[in-house]
């Protein structure tokens, strides 16, 4: 079956991961970055991509002084994913001396199909990225890029705490980041779709008047009931 992203995109990344646990493929305190990762522009809305991993140094300067020297095989290797891109950078410096990436950066990868970044350094034109309307994800923000360049390309990278292989599916919003498990991932938006409709059951009852506690004990068991189900059909 074909993993279908847009459907994926439509829900955001707390309902993605409840739907992960439902498969049972994964510890529930694995698969997701931790919160020195947060969303540059929360109001964004969720992005779905292919993780294209790279490395990069600010602290010392590249050997043939090109700042953006592998800018242009980056952008060609995105082709080699199956789908839309999420740039993904480790930076190698402990802690982030100057912004992984700005304007142009950000221009560049948008332009070549990318649908966001994701990096365990930090963010700098933040206004500028923005306008165009990419999202982005970071520790924090620096003013200056410093000796910013690529060091590797298409390399397993730790972000957030999580490990990163290159092609790996990612789902990220204003709540953080989460990988889906590829063999699960075509299936994932039916199970969140049932998810949020059990879901529907006690958030219904909550917003239909007074509530009573015998009345929500049985909504809320009546939502956990059809987890149960859903998860006991996902992992059939």
């Amino acid at each position: 079956m074909a993993i279908d992203l847009k459907l994926l995109a439509q829900y955001d990344t707390p309902t993605i991961c409840n739907a992960i646990e439902l498969f049972e493929v994964r510890p529930r305190n694995e698969g997701y970055m931790d919160g020195r990762i947060r969303a540059c522009f929360p109001e964004m809305a969720p992005v779905v991509g292919y993780a294209a991993t790279a490395t990069m140094r600010c602290a010392f300067p590249r050997r043939d002084g090109d700042v953006y020297g592998s800018l242009d095989e980056q952008v060609a290797r995105f082709a080699e994913l199956p789908g839309p891109p999420i740039v993904v950078f480790q930076d190698l410096d402990d802690p982030p001396v100057a912004a992984t990436f700005g304007e142009i950066m950000c221009s560049t990868y948008r332009a070549f199909g990318a649908a966001g970044l994701i990096t365990s350094g930090a963010a700098r034109d933040l206004d500028q990225v923005r306008r165009l309307g990419f999202s982005a994800f970071s520790n924090g923000a620096i003013c200056s890029h410093g000796y910013s360049h690529i060091v590797d390309l298409g390399r397993t990278v730790r972000v957030g705490g999580l490990t990163i292989h290159p092609g790996d599916l990612i789902h990220a919003d204003a709540n953080g980041v989460t990988t889906i498990p590829l063999d699960i991932a075509a299936d994932v938006p039916q199970a969140a779709a049932e998810l949020a409709a059990a879901e529907s059951m006690v958030l219904d009852y909550l917003r239909s008047g007074q509530p009573e506690v015998n009345a929500f004990r049985e909504a809320r068991q009546a939502m956990m009931n059809e987890f149960a189900a859903i998860g006991r059909r996902v992992r059939r």
